[in-house]
């Protein structure tokens, strides 16, 4: 069973292949990071579920990017102090997997940052408990949020895409960490189930209502409804022109104030890389420092389109 629109209009092949020039002959958009504001870690793609449609392609058994290490963590946020960083996002797979995570998290609230774990709240985050208290204890609940994937506020819609019984598990983990005092986000899919954004929004409300959920359903950043991506679905290259004509910034863009850290499989150093959706394509892996990857990003993949440009979606803050 699959919640996504079928039938849609598939993807030219040819389009998405310059990286200066559309398919149309235009001159293509590219957008200069104007300051490192968030550093993404991706803690490695191993994850506890097989969702049907995870863009990371996270599994019990994708290991295609590894844990990376709390020492190669601590070298990108040495070089990140005189960058301006004030955030640190940890992603994966699932950040719980990496046995590393609390010891990065503590580096990162020790220098004074902001963390962010994106997280699906199920057992491999309730084993750390004790740790997370001690974080909070140790640091405070101001500096560090927890975000949740909740891809829908009804359970059976939520299980078509992570499996039958994840949703229940990941309510207990939000109602865990609610009642521990953690500062709570959460994410959603705008679309699943076919409804409106106003809807999915008042869904949500009553689902934290009935929970004791802290998180306000109608602010963007505490429920963020992230845009479905189809990389095979036909989508607009972005030229130059089209900053004009959609009226947007590409200071606005993800990868104007962000950047991913990685480690491949098998590679002897991390890696760093555009943003956080694109961790294969190797036209997006900018070099293995944060000043090599300074460089302007071309917006030459579908998901630059449907998930930044046109879906007005950011994975920060």
């Amino acid at each position: 069973m699959s919640i996504r629109t079928q039938d849609v209009p598939r993807l030219d092949p040819a389009k998405f292949r310059h990286p200066e020039v559309t398919l149309k002959g235009e001159r293509r958009a590219s957008v200069a990071l104007t300051a490192l504001e968030t550093l993404w870690v991706n803690t490695g793609t191993l994850c506890n579920i097989t969702c049907a449609n995870c863009y990371i392609e996270s599994s019990p058994r994708n290991d295609a990017l590894v844990y990376i290490t709390p020492a190669e963590v601590a070298s990108y946020l040495d070089e990140a102090e005189g960058m301006g960083v004030r955030e640190v996002g940890f992603t994966g797979g699932e950040p719980f997997m990496n046995p590393g995570l609390i010891p990065m998290l503590d580096d990162v609230l020790a220098r004074g940052l902001r963390a962010l774990v994106l997280t699906n709240a199920m057992q491999p985050m309730r084993r750390y408990a004790g740790p997370l208290r001690a974080l909070l204890a140790r640091h405070g609940g101001g500096r560090l949020t927890i975000r949740v994937s909740l891809d829908h506020h009804d359970a059976a819609v939520h299980d078509i895409e992570r499996g039958p019984g994840s949703y229940a598990r990941t309510i207990e983990g939000l109602e865990w960490l609610a009642r521990e005092g953690f500062t709570l986000h959460v994410a959603g899919r705008v679309g699943f189930g076919h409804d409106g954004e106003a809807a999915m929004r008042a869904g949500y409300a009553a689902l934290f209502a009935r929970h004791g959920i802290p998180v306000d359903a109608d602010d963007p950043v505490a429920l963020m409804l992230f845009p479905e991506m189809d990389s095979g679905r036909d989508v607009p290259e972005i030229t130059e022109a089209c900053w004009g004509i959609l009226k947007k910034s590409p200071d606005s863009m993800m990868c104007a104030s962000a950047r991913m850290v990685v480690k491949r499989k098998g590679a002897e150093r991390p890696a760093v890389l555009a943003c956080t959706l694109l961790a294969y394509d190797a036209r997006f892996e900018l070099g293995a420092t944060l000043e090599e990857a300074a460089r302007p990003v071309s917006l030459n993949h579908p998901h630059c389109a449907t998930f930044c440009v046109l879906g007005g979606a950011s994975c920060s803050r």
